[in-house]
């Protein structure tokens, strides 16, 4: 650690010299660099990241603006944290002490918004690991959260269009969803082959068993034909296209998705709510780090406007300088 602290502690200071000399920065805004650069060093020392300031991403670096905003910061603060931290990093590659500029899509919250949670692919990964590894005994439970965060993440899905999922909107051909949204309006969401494959195992393992658990319960041995059993029996034959159901055989409830979830990212960092929404934000920016086009992230999430998807998205600056570049004549 210590070896960490003395290299990120010698980049920090030939930043801050460059500052001075080429561009003339006075001695008051040096100083603001200076505490606003040692915070990020605080950060990583206590994340126990690799100790190597070339190694720093973007994801690590969102995390550090989340602990900056749980801390309370004003507004116009951590604006100027992230652009300080902005132009060290953009420094760090142009002076080659990294091979790019780990900060360049980096942004400060609006005033007045929750920053949204975002979980790094680290976290992806640890979390599918964890229920994968729960469903490899073929619990029905386990097999069914599996299939419900594969859903969330691969087609980011509002908690409320998950459970209002039947049977009959899978296409396992196309390996798409048709799904429900907000006014009522019906798309066509694409999975990919890990939550085909969830689907599936919940679908053939899982879901007969909770619906042969509900139907036991419904109608217990004796009591068949009372009127409270038979009311119970026609609901749960109503239900009996839901796609997810509960450990009773009901279909699932949103207030289930939400307990099931908050236990996964409960040392996620942020001030945004932990709930399902986390990964459909995390699918809508990792789809844009990829390179995914604005409006069909927009076609995906269902917003009528592409001024909504901006909200709830991360707009790569790297990638419409890279536009600009490739298009413009006179670039």
């Amino acid at each position: 650690m210590q070896d960490y602290a003395t290299r990120l502690d010698d980049a920090i200071v030939a930043y801050l010299r460059a500052v001075e000399l080429e561009r003339g920065a006075s001695p008051h805004t040096v100083r603001a660099y200076r505490g606003d650069l040692a915070t990020l060093a605080e950060f990583l020392a206590r994340r126990g990241a690799e100790p190597d300031p070339s190694l720093l991403d973007l994801e690590l670096l969102r995390e550090w603006v989340w602990a900056q905003n749980e801390a309370g910061l004003g507004a116009a603060t951590l604006a100027r944290r992230t652009s300080t931290l902005r132009g060290f990093t953009g420094w760090l590659a142009r002076t080659g002490r990294a091979p790019a500029d780990a900060g360049a899509r980096l942004r400060a919250p609006r005033p007045g918004r929750h920053l949204p949670r975002v979980l790094s692919r680290a976290r992806i990964d640890e979390i599918f690991g964890q229920l994968i590894q729960r469903a490899s005994g073929d619990n029905p439970l386990a097999l069914r959260d599996l299939a419900i965060v594969e859903l969330l993440y691969a087609s980011a899905l509002r908690v409320s269009e998950l459970v209002g999922l039947r049977l009959g909107d899978v296409d396992d051909e196309r390996r798409t969803v048709r799904v429900l949204g907000k006014g009522a309006k019906e798309r066509i969401v694409p999975f990919g082959l890990p939550a085909h494959r969830a689907l599936v195992a919940y679908r053939e393992r899982g879901r007969p068993a909770l619906a042969a658990a509900g139907s036991a319960s419904l109608l217990p041995a004796g009591s068949a034909r009372t009127p409270s059993a038979l009311a119970r029996s026609t609901v749960a034959a109503g239900n009996r296209d839901a796609l997810l159901l509960g450990a009773r055989g009901a279909p699932l409830s949103t207030r289930s998705v939400y307990q099931l979830v908050a236990a996964l990212l409960v040392d996620l960092p942020g001030s945004g709510p932990a709930g399902p929404h986390a990964f459909r934000h995390t699918a809508a920016t990792h789809l844009l780090d990829g390179g995914a086009d604005l409006r069909a992230v927009q076609e995906i999430l269902g917003h009528a406007s592409l001024g909504t998807t901006q909200i709830y998205t991360h707009v790569s600056a790297e990638r419409l300088a890279s536009a600009y570049r490739t298009a413009h004549p006179r670039a």
